[in-house]
C-alpha cells in the first residue's frame, strides 16, 4: 500500500446558481486526499492517514475515499469540524482561502499516530498539513519514524499565503526534504525555496552529494504547459506536458504524484535500494504517467482525478 500522510478537506468551488448567482458548491478535496484519490483510481493500492470528521463534510470525504478504492483504516476520527477551502479561479489558476482553525485534520498529534503494517510500501506527505501545527509536527514525526525503512515521498504544494511563520515553514520543509527520497515540486515551489536560476541547476542542488549522504535521491520538477522533469545523482530526463484544453488546475500536480508513485509501484520500483539508483526508462515512464493523468484532471473542472480506464 502507498499510505497517504495529510490533509483531507472540502474546496468550496465557485459555481452559478440556477437563478445566475454566485455560489459555491463542496467537493471532497486536498492536496494529500486527492493523491490517494488519483492512486486508487490508476489501480494502485492507496490508503489515507488523516484526521478526519465524523460531521457531513467528513461523511462526504469518507465516501469519496471507498468509492475510489482508497482505504481509510488509518483516518483518525474526531468530531472537530472538516477544513474548508473556497477557490477562487483566474483565467483557470486557482486561490484559495482556508478556514482551519480547531479542525479534525489540523488537530491530530504524534500519540494519535498508528503504527504501520507491513502492508505499507511507501508513504506520501505534503500540502498545508506541512504548515500549522499540531498536525504539521505530527507528519514531520510519522515521517522521521518511518523514512529508514520505507520509501518516502514529499510534494509541500506551497500555498505561500497560507504560511504564518516562514522560518518555522522553511526549516520544517528542509527536514523533511532531507528524509524523503522522491521530491516533487513545481517549478514555482523549487524557486520560493532554492530561489532563482535555472530549474535542472536548482533541482540538483537539493541532490545529496554522495550515496551515503541523508537526502533525496529524485527530484521531479513539474513546469506547467512545459512538462516535467526528473533529476537524478546519475542525469535528468524531460518529459514534454500533453496538449489539452484546460478547464482548471486544481489537483494537476497532486493527480501528477499518483502517476509517478502508480508507475513505481507497478515497475516494483518503490524500495531503498531502486529508488536510490534509478534507471532513466522507469523514471521516464513514471513521469510520463504523472503528465498523462494530470492532463485529463486539467481538462475537467475541480479534482477529478482519471481511472486506469481513461489513459
Amino acid at each position: 500500500m502507498i499510505l497517504c500522510c495529510g490533509e483531507a478537506l472540502i474546496d468550496m468551488l465557485p459555481r452559478k446558481s440556477t437563478a445566475g448567482e454566485d455560489a459555491f458548491a463542496p467537493y471532497a478535496g486536498g492536496a494529500v486526499f486527492n493523491t490517494s484519490i488519483a492512486l486508487g483510481r490508476l489501480g494502485a493500492p492507496s490508503g489515507l492517514l488523516t484526521g478526519l470528521s465524523r460531521d457531513l463534510f467528513g461523511e462526504i470525504l469518507t465516501e469519496a475515499l471507498n468509492e475510489s478504492n482508497v482505504k481509510s483504516g488509518h483516518a483518525i476520527l474526531s468530531d472537530r469540524p472538516t477544513t474548508l477551502a473556497f477557490v477562487k479561479l483566474v483565467g483557470g489558476q486557482a486561490s484559495y482561502a482556508f478556514y482551519d482553525e480547531n479542525t479534525a485534520g489540523r488537530m491530530i498529534t504524534p500519540d494519535d499516530l498508528p503504527e504501520l503494517p507491513d502492508s505499507v510500501e511507501a508513504l506520501f506527505f505534503g500540502g498545508i498539513s506541512l504548515v500549522v501545527e499540531p498536525c504539521g509536527g505530527t507528519y514531520e514525526a510519522l515521517m522521521a519514524r518511518e523514512a529508514a525503512s520505507h520509501v518516502t515521498m514529499i510534494d509541500p504544494n506551497i500555498r505561500p499565503g497560507f504560511i504564518a511563520d516562514e522560518k518555522t515553514y522553511r526549516a520544517r520543509i528542509d527536514r523533511m526534504l532531507a528524509l524523503a527520497d522522491i521530491v516533487k515540486l513545481s517549478d514555482e515551489d523549487l524557486r520560493w525555496l532554492r530561489g532563482e536560476g535555472e530549474v535542472g541547476e536548482l533541482a540538483r542542488g537539493l541532490l545529496s552529494k554522495t550515496p551515503k549522504k541523508s537526502g533525496p535521491r529524485i527530484i521531479c520538477v513539474t513546469e506547467g504547459v512545459k512538462g516535467a522533469r526528473g533529476v537524478t545523482a546519475g542525469g535528468e530526463v524531460f518529459v514534454p506536458a500533453t496538449r489539452v484544453e484546460v478547464a482548471d488546475t486544481v489537483g494537476a500536480g497532486d493527480t501528477f504524484n499518483a502517476g509517478v508513485l502508480a508507475a513505481l509501484h507497478k515497475a516494483g520500483a518503490l524500495d531503498k535500494s531502486t529508488i536510490a539508483d534509478l534507471d532513466d526508462r522507469v523514471l521516464t515512464e513514471a513521469l510520463t504517467l504523472g503528465v498523462r493523468a494530470a492532463a485529463v484532471t486539467v481538462s475537467r473542472a475541480g479534482a477529478n482525478p482519471p481511472w486506469a480506464s481513461e489513459l
